[in-house]
């Protein structure tokens, strides 16, 4: 398997959690999100992938875009260990977080979005950072609460083993401290995450431990 990824892409890390988590081999292949105005948008990357987005994975004959769909079809295609529960309403939670994170927190804080703040709309550094924290605080408050008053939680998001959910708020919660967002008031985000984050497998795919980190 092929993945194209970058250091600092969130997506991308999502999906290297979940290869070290299922112990599969990859090769990476760098997509630099900001050499020469991003390598993203270049026609022999939009070749690979249309969207000009990272990640892509490259399974044999298959293409695959958008780290949701990746992390399920790796969980489908490799389902040992397991990272979704077997309980349907254990699964759907799994995927709200997932999807809390992935829909309603990264798109507003991403990179394209990042530059069209200030590159289009002239805000200034101070100002990004205020939109980046503003809706990181949103979106945790409504997690914290999601994850409080199902009272699944145990080491991880589900329980006391990794799940899909951990691939994705790891990565969150690792951008919100680049950023210097406040956490005290997302204990339960903040206790999950840095148990995660220590999982031999999961911090195998942090950013500083990439080719292409610098």
């Amino acid at each position: 398997m092929t993945l194209y990824t970058y250091f600092r892409s969130s997506a991308a890390y999502r999906v290297r959690i979940v290869l070290a988590l299922k112990g599969l081999a990859w090769q990476p292949s760098v997509v630099h999100m900001l050499r020469d105005g991003g390598e993203q948008h270049r026609p022999e990357y939009r070749a690979v992938n249309p969207l000009g987005l990272v990640p892509t994975l490259v399974d044999g004959d298959a293409v695959l875009v958008q780290s949701t769909a990746i992390c399920e079809y790796l969980e489908e295609t490799h389902p040992e260990p397991p990272l979704l529960p077997r309980d349907s309403v254990a699964r759907a939670y799994v995927r709200a977080v997932m999807a809390t994170i992935a829909c309603e927190i990264h798109p507003l804080d991403n990179l394209r979005v990042l530059h069209y703040v200030t590159k289009t709309l002239g805000h200034d550094e101070d100002e990004k950072l205020a939109w980046y924290r503003h809706w990181v605080a949103v979106g945790f408050a409504g997690l914290e609460a999601l994850m409080t008053k199902a009272g699944r939680t145990g080491r991880y998001v589900h329980g006391d083993t990794p799940t899909l959910a951990d691939a994705f708020l790891v990565p969150q919660v690792f951008n919100a401290r680049r950023f210097q967002c406040p956490l005290d008031a997302f204990p339960t985000i903040v206790r999950v995450a840095d148990t995660a984050a220590a999982h031999p497998a999961i911090a195998s795919a942090r950013p500083d431990a990439q080719v292409d980190a610098a």
